[in-house]
């Protein structure tokens, strides 16, 4: 269950700081999308990524939770699609949908605008449906047809080729919401035919709990498949890679024991959403970790593969957060997108090996090697970081310069 790092429960109440920081991201993209001659209102056609691009793309936030320059993480990563969160119904009610449940999306230019911006650069979106907290329109719409009508005009808004039904509580705990949500699921498939279609769930040691077990039994009532059902590992009781892969092992018995399916054929329709460093309840999930899931999923050929969120993957100051989950870094030391570029693995491409440049071209630049997440430092050691140079104290590996932190880097200045 995702109560998403740094709100806890409630993720969509946005301080003022977000809220600005959102709307300068927004102008920015926007700006980026005109000059690039793309439409803010994001009805350009998008870019065809590839349903493997969609399988692999982590969740962002656009208007919460201090959001990066999506662009800046294409750079960084090679990544080429994101998952936008979250689609929800109005907070003072109704059937129409919304962005985190304050923001329409029949008026919507923010979001319009990243997604321009996204599409610039040759990449797209999917928009995630749902998530933990407020209202969803499978619960405020009556029927599966009225939920349908509701994210069309999500479809329509944007020319979406992709979305994400993230079913959790209290949501899913609701028998005609549910009902509502898949059957809606099922009439988007019907009406947008190639649409790419993810259903995420909560995630527990024997693959997913009983409200899980209940609403794929309400998708195989509806003769409904989607491209994949995803579990969320994390949360409950996890620790680490072996916990979720066990998870995910018991989540194919599950799939196999609902739909009839084969082993291999329940895996090809599994997926996994993980969450980047310290989860809410304390949970532990490191870069090895990250490797080792990516391993079992392309080794057992896994529909999909992504992780809350590209909001949480960087690095906090102290890494260690003083203990604390937070929803706009993950509290474990790392580079900026890490966790991002298994994603990029996971579609089938290769990131890229040196991050962009941190100064311009001919602005003098730094003559030590560039910090590597991956390599061990020792004591007197120099690299570039961010436009300083900086000296190990002693041993060190991933643990980005800073002063902060442990103390082992000493800034040397600007180069």
């Amino acid at each position: 269950m995702r109560f998403a790092g740094g709100h806890v429960p409630p993720r969509h109440v946005r301080t003022l700081a977000a809220v600005v920081s959102a709307a300068c991201l927004a102008l920015s993209a926007a700006g980026a999308a005109l000059a690039a001659g793309h439409r803010p209102d994001a009805t350009a056609a998008p870019h065809a990524v590839g349903s493997n691009w969609y399988a692999a793309a982590p969740y962002l936030m656009p208007l919460d939770n201090d959001p990066p320059d999506p662009g800046a993480v294409m750079d960084a990563t090679g990544l080429k699609a994101f998952q936008l969160a979250f689609v929800l119904a109005p907070n003072g009610g109704g059937c129409t949908p919304t962005w985190g449940g304050t923001s329409p999306v029949g008026s919507d230019t923010a979001v319009a605008g990243v997604i321009s911006a996204i599409r610039a650069k040759g990449g797209d979106v999917s928009a995630s449906i749902g998530g933990y907290g407020g209202t969803k329109l499978g619960q405020s719409c009556g029927t599966p047809e009225a939920t349908a009508a509701a994210y069309q005009q999500v479809v329509d808004k944007y020319g979406l080729k992709a979305l994400d039904f993230d079913l959790e509580e209290p949501e899913y705990e609701n028998a005609a919401a549910i009902h509502n949500e898949i059957g809606a699921a099922k009439i988007l498939q019907q009406k947008n035919p190639g649409i790419y279609l993810s259903i995420t769930t909560a995630g527990t040691a024997d693959g997913t709990g009983w409200f899980g077990k209940q609403m794929l039994n309400e998708a195989k009532s509806q003769s409904f498949t989607p491209d994949n059902f995803s579990i969320m590992p994390f949360d409950g009781g996890f620790n680490g890679a072996a916990a979720q892969t066990a998870a995910l092992t018991n989540f194919n018995a599950v799939l196999r024991a609902t739909f009839g399916w084969d082993e291999a054929t329940a895996y090809a329709h599994g997926g996994i959403s993980q969450m980047n460093g310290r989860s809410d309840t304390g949970e532990y999930f490191t870069q090895a970790d990250f490797q080792t899931v990516l391993d079992f999923a392309t080794a057992h050929h896994m529909a999909r593969f992504t992780n809350w969120s590209v909001n949480r993957d960087r690095q906090c100051s102290p890494p260690d957060n003083n203990g604390r989950t937070s929803g706009t870094c993950s509290s474990v030391p790392q580079g900026a997108y890490d966790f991002t570029k298994y994603s990029v693995k996971f579609a089938g491409a290769t990131p890229p090996t040196t991050p962009p440049p941190t100064t311009p071209p001919g602005n003098g630049g730094c003559t030590a090697a560039a910090y590597d997440t991956g390599t061990v430092y020792g004591g007197g050691d120099t690299v570039s970081y961010n436009g300083r140079t900086w000296k190990a104290k002693w041993w060190t590996q991933g643990e980005p310069p800073s002063t902060g932190g442990s103390g082992v880097w000493q800034d040397l200045g600007a180069c």
